[in-house]
């Protein structure tokens, strides 16, 4: 299983993708603000690209579920 996350890193919200979500949390010395599971690495990486296309603002929506 895949996750696409959004994580508080030092102010920013940074997003990626990774198979285990508390070891990347712990790389990044970083809180998890939301994740989303996906079944293959390709669909995962569609999600994170679409995200990081994003504004702030509408990141923000996603992590208070206003999408």
């Amino acid at each position: 299983m895949w996750h696409v996350y959004l994580c508080d890193r030092r102010g920013k919200v940074y997003t990626g993708i990774t198979t285990d979500l508390g070891h990347r949390m712990r790389q990044h010395r970083a809180r998890l603000l939301h994740s989303e599971p996906h079944a293959d690495r390709h669909a995962a990486a569609r999600r994170e690209q679409e995200i990081k296309g994003w504004r702030r603002e509408r990141k923000l929506a996603l992590i208070q579920g206003r999408r």
